[in-house]
């Protein structure tokens, strides 16, 4: 029987992440959530980006709660965001922290799914700013500081419609076609530094993302969150080092 692959046989503990300070995007609801919540307990400083005030409060609340590191809120809506917001958010980090360990980048939007002729030129913008071009002005924002950091790792979240075209999927398959290649280049553009790029591809996932994209499934036969949180530790904590430019199943068939 083959061994499991490091990223699904990871333990993570307390110290797992201690001392790292983490940005998550997409930090109010489902996997971003979960994702912030589950670094916190392994001891990173986590700042929760999102849109909804409201949700990243909740957020907030329930870290401290749990006695962990207190973390901070930047509420920033991707689509209307500007390299001004970004160069903004990473004056604001270097001056409160001095670097950045990593970054989840998760915040995505579906887009309808429809034939390919249907496709609305303002769905298809909406799509592509929030998932694809918001995540290129964050990240040249952000790169001086994760260089500032011993080692740093960037996290994109894709899916298997990003690898293999599939009928229907459409502008969110395009924006994910282009995270994968983004990870890529970035990885090849840092090899041999302590900055590792990596995606994550969390496959059917109880999230509302997944309701609505098969409004028809039962969500109870899905993995939580929680349960694929594995993998998002794995790839923040220095276990995985000297993993770059990989793409990543936390569901494997």
């Amino acid at each position: 029987m083959s061994e499991p692959l490091p990223h699904l046989a990871f333990e993570s503990h307390e110290h797992s992440l201690k001392n790292k300070v983490i940005l998550v995007t997409g930090a109010g609801d489902g996997i971003g959530k979960q994702a912030a919540i589950s670094y916190a307990q392994c001891g990173a400083t986590v700042i929760l980006l999102g849109r909804t005030t409201s949700k990243l409060e909740a957020v907030y609340d329930h870290i401290v709660s749990e006695g962990l590191t207190q973390p901070s809120i930047v509420p920033l809506d991707h689509e209307g965001a500007t390299s001004t917001h970004y160069k903004g958010l990473a004056d604001t980090i270097g001056e409160e922290y001095g670097r950045l360990d990593g970054i989840l980048l998760n915040a995505s939007v579906l887009g309808a799914l429809c034939p390919f002729e249907e496709i609305k030129e303002s769905e298809f913008d909406q799509v592509m700013q929030i998932n694809v071009k918001a995540q290129v002005l964050m990240l040249q924002a952000l790169l001086p500081l994760l260089r500032e950091a011993q080692t740093s790792s960037v996290v994109f979240t894709t899916s298997s419609v990003g690898r293999v075209g599939r009928a229907f999927w459409g502008a969110y398959s395009m924006s994910k076609f282009a995270t994968e290649g983004m990870m890529q280049i970035l990885a090849d553009e840092h090899k041999n530094k302590a900055i590792r790029f990596n995606c994550i591809n969390p496959g059917a996932t109880r999230t509302q993302m997944r309701a609505k994209a098969y409004p028809g499934e039962d969500a109870n036969t899905l993995k939580t969150p929680s349960q694929i949180m594995p993998t998002y530790v794995y790839l923040m904590s220095d276990v995985s080092r000297g993993v770059s430019g990989e793409s990543l199943d936390c569901q494997p068939k």
